[in-house]
């Protein structure tokens, strides 16, 4: 059998979104991913489905598995010829044992490849504001380690080289040893007026900075009750965050929000909350699938000239259209004849990058938007593709004002199954800020994920946002406090809301 290769990779600091780009690569093709304690666990959501996930984490003398024995399950998936993804937090060439990892495939014949990641003595203080070098302050600096091996009879560290030959000090693994570290530094010539920082959890929401001086820090981290894993950031560069805190300065910053939205239009919602500061949790309530039958929208295409007009409602919509349209051998010249409406913004945005002129897009994005605008209907006929939970406001209000129209199913919403023991588990920890709600049936999917015990356990203590009035309706009646919900209803606005909410 041939073997296979280990990648050790840098998982970067935190934010996910820090992993290099072969990084990401990596994951996403990998037999077998093998993952530290300091690796943001949302890197997995880009391993194949079938990929096999180990955890080998370790924390405060709490080992999943010995050094040793990490070694020798990178060595045995490898040879089982499986391609390996070993993902390290930091880089794992920087306290992260990746040398000897190394030196082990090595002597087992097992290829291997280093992709360097983002450190975070780099990243933990440029997030808390704190350039490392600055060319007013220092042009050196120096990582050190905080915890050097408890079987080493003497420290290597020469205190008294670095205590005033380097400008900035950042040390990994120290807070425990905090008081020591101060004591050597002052001892051995730098001023006890030296400021110094500590950042807990850099580049994630949890970040937390202190600042202090050598000789008051271990009191400020004794108080605080300062915990692991922590950064130690030493010299006077640490003067420029009052100016240059940028990352804790976001409207959303240190705040949880589950994105309820398919997890295919999830990640820009995502996106937008996250750039204000939020830390997103994705729990998709809704998944889109095809119809039971393809017959009823086949027809009508087949049909398409007969029709006045075309109207689309979501961005799903124009999606399994078009789907259907290629897999029955057609294109979009085929859709020629009706004038073509748009319920939204990005559902219009999506047909005009197709190259379809959209004839009307209501200034209300929703059913009763197109009743407002769309004019004169009496004999005409409409075709309306659209998901099969659907409201039926829309074409019954048409029918009425003497419209023919044909509804035709174009896919169905279905619940999908989430892992509800992570929501739980931050609402009951108090981690958990807001839940938001892109639809009606987000809401509802949402309430019946729960048990009625666990769901008014997150109504009593997460508020809610919804995009707007009949999505805030169904919310209410399941007993959520809507706290947000934008004037106008995209996603774009609701972040807007969720944020002036939160700032106010």
């Amino acid at each position: 059998m041939k073997k296979g290769k280990v990648y050790l990779i840098g998982a970067g600091p935190g934010d996910p979104g820090l992993l290099t780009v072969r990084g990401l690569e990596l994951i996403k093709t990998c037999d077998a991913v093998v993952y530290d304690y300091l690796a943001n666990p949302r890197l997995l959501e880009h391993a194949r489905a079938d990929a096999e996930k180990i955890y080998v984490g370790k924390k405060g003398g709490d080992h999943t598995l010995p050094q040793e024995d990490i070694n020798t399950l990178l060595v045995r998936l490898a040879t089982n010829g499986k391609s390996v993804a070993r993902l390290k937090g930091g880089d794992p060439y920087v306290f992260g044992r990746g040398g000897e990892e190394a030196e082990e495939l090595v002597d087992a014949g097992v290829e291997f490849e280093v992709v360097p990641g983002v450190t975070s003595g780099v990243a933990g203080p440029a997030y808390a504001g704190i350039p490392i070098t600055h060319r007013s302050f220092t042009s050196t600096m120096a990582f050190i380690t905080g915890h050097e091996d408890p079987d080493k009879q003497d420290t290597a560290i020469q205190w008294d080289k670095i205590a005033t030959g380097v400008g900035t000090l950042v040390f990994y693994m120290g807070v425990k040893n905090l008081p020591m570290i101060a004591e050597n530094l002052i001892k051995n010539g730098r001023s006890a007026k030296t400021p110094v920082a500590l950042v807990r959890w850099g580049t994630t929401a949890d970040q937390q900075t202190w600042i202090g001086t050598l000789e008051t820090i271990a009191d400020i981290a004794l108080r605080e009750k300062v915990a692991p894993p922590t950064l130690i950031v030493v010299g006077e560069v640490i003067s420029l965050r009052g100016r240059l805190n940028w990352f804790e300065k976001r409207p959303l910053f240190g705040k949880r929000i589950i994105v309820t939205r398919a997890r295919a239009q999830a990640s820009d919602f995502s996106r937008r909350l996250e750039e204000m500061g939020a830390t997103t949790v994705e729990f998709p309530t809704i998944e889109t699938v095809p119809p039971d039958s393809w017959d009823a929208l086949d027809s009508a295409l087949a049909r398409i000239r007969e029709y006045d007009w075309l109207a689309f409602t979501s961005v799903n919509g124009v999606g399994y259209v078009m789907k259907r349209i290629a897999e029955t051998g057609r294109d979009i010249r085929d859709l020629a004849g009706p004038k073509v409406c748009a319920i939204g913004k990005k559902t219009a945005a999506s047909l005009e990058a197709l190259g379809i002129r959209v004839a009307l897009v209501p200034e209300e994005f929703r059913a009763e938007g197109i009743l407002s605008v769309i004019g004169e209907v009496g004999g005409k006929k409409i075709l309306i593709p659209r998901a099969k939970e659907a409201r039926e406001i829309l074409p019954e209000e048409l029918a009425k004002r003497g419209a023919k129209v044909d509804v035709v199913t174009a896919y169905r919403t279905v619940r999908p199954e989430g892992n509800k023991a992570e929501v739980l588990q931050l609402v009951r920890a108090g981690r958990m800020d807001m839940v938001t709600f892109a639809s009606s049936s987000t809401v509802s999917n949402f309430a019946g994920m729960f048990s009625p015990d666990e769901l008014a356990e997150i109504i009593a203590k997460v508020p809610s946002a919804s995009i707007g009035p009949i999505t805030t309706e169904t919310a209410k009646k399941f007993g959520f406090k809507v706290l947000v919900e934008p004037k106008e209803y995209t996603i774009e606005a609701m972040t807007k809301a969720i944020s002036a909410h939160f700032s106010s």
